[in-house]
């Protein structure tokens, strides 16, 4: 109890406590010892009665602090004190001074709280005992044979085994104090991490959607501007095109349920082979553009975040030849490479200046295969059409034809 909140604080081991408890326990068993001792041996007399006062000003005070840490009148340098005090009277009286000094010795290192405290209270305890047995004994052999050597002795003892308790002590200190960082360290890194999968996360979704609704919302406004425009003109196309209208609607529905469930089943909207996939998104576009789509699209055995990387970098592609290129035919090749997947589109619009271009749907595709080891290369220039190839590395085998 009294190592937890002097001598080493809150970071103390329990194995300090539990120590103390027992050694203080001892203490008073040794004070009854001491006292019964003083009774026994000692003539009725004054000095008899004055040892028996000493020892008691020092258990009470003892006691005191032991039980009551934090009482405004018993400090601990005030019972030290107190020690001294009658570590000095009883060696006058040559009553069991020698047993309260070892048994008190751990005392000093206890409410010194600090190592120079503790040296200093016990250089006066020396200085007291010694000086008492001077004035009782005087510069006697006696004196200097038995008193002094005994108590140089005893406090040689004291010293070595507590500078060796603060020393064990500081380290656990230490000990506790980078524990107690690591557990900061570890729980800030915690929150950091949580922080950045909340940040990839919402980029995860932010880029789905761009790649999926958005693009899909895009092709409903022009699909519905054509429709409206021809209304009157060409009522077959214009039907044609309502129903393409619908026809993406409920893609857009589904991969807004995709989207919503994705945490448990990410990429589940990409079921089965991926050109067969890919073959449905060319379709579509060419009946809404009615651009010249000219396909070779190898079957390839791949894992589902390729067939999605493939996908989201189709629709992209497509979306950006139908917003800016102007173009008359787009052309789509997957196939197997020694390095892995390629896929690339062309087209042979207005074309535009590459090292310029900071979109969010290019950007979006380069993270996403990035993510996958991939890369993304887009050749561009005015007047000279778009190239985007994507590689990604997979293992895997080609286990289809290429179909026109």
């Amino acid at each position: 109890m009294i190592v937890m909140t002097t001598l080493a604080g809150t970071s103390a081991d329990a194995f300090w406590a539990a120590s103390l408890r027992r050694w203080n326990a001892v203490c008073w068993v040794l004070f009854a010892a001491m006292a019964a001792g003083i009774v026994l041996m000692g003539r009725p007399g004054g000095a008899t009665y004055a040892a028996l006062a000493f020892l008691a000003s020092v258990a009470l005070g003892f006691a005191v602090l032991v039980r009551f840490p934090d009482n405004p009148v018993v400090r601990p340098h005030g019972y030290l004190t107190v020690l001294v005090l009658g570590l000095g009277g009883l060696a006058f009286l040559r009553t069991s001074y020698a047993a309260l000094f070892m048994v008190t010795l751990p005392h000093y290192w206890m409410f010194g709280r600090t190592p120079r405290a503790s040296m200093t209270f016990l250089g006066l305890a020396t200085g007291a005992t010694l000086a008492g047995g001077w004035v009782r004994q005087g510069p006697s052999a006696e004196f200097f044979g038995e008193t002094a050597v005994s108590t140089l002795i005893v406090v040689a003892v004291g010293v070595l085994i507590g500078l060796w308790a603060h020393a064990v002590v500081a380290q656990s200190a230490e000990r506790a104090r980078l524990i107690g960082e690591l557990e900061r360290t570890q729980v800030q890194l915690s929150e950091a991490h949580q922080r950045q999968g909340a940040a990839d996360e919402r980029e995860r979704m932010a880029r789905d959607i761009h790649d999926t609704l958005a693009q899909g919302f895009a092709s409903i406004v022009v699909l519905a501007e054509a429709a409206r425009a021809g209304l009157a003109t060409d009522p077959a196309r214009s039907a044609q095109q309502l129903r393409s209208i619908e026809s993406t609607a409920r893609e857009n529905l589904a991969e807004a349920r995709e989207l919503v469930g994705s945490a448990q089943r990410r990429g589940g909207a990409v079921a089965g082979p991926v050109a067969l996939t890919l073959r449905r998104v060319l379709d579509r576009f060419a009946e809404d553009t009615g651009l010249t789509v000219d396909a070779e699209l190898t079957e390839l055995d791949c894992d589902q975040q390729t067939r999605i990387a493939l996908l989201r970098c189709t629709q992209e592609s497509l979306a950006n030849v139908r917003k800016h290129a102007r173009a008359s035919t787009v052309g789509v090749v997957l196939a197997r490479r020694p390095y892995g997947v390629e896929l690339e589109i062309t087209d042979d619009g207005i074309g535009f200046a590459a090292e310029d271009s900071a979109g969010f749907g290019l950007d979006g595709m380069r993270k996403r295969l990035a993510e996958l080891g991939g890369r993304l290369t887009v050749t561009s220039s005015v007047g000279d059409g778009t190239r985007v190839l994507a590689t990604i590395p997979v293992a895997g085998r080609a286990d289809g034809e290429g179909t026109r």
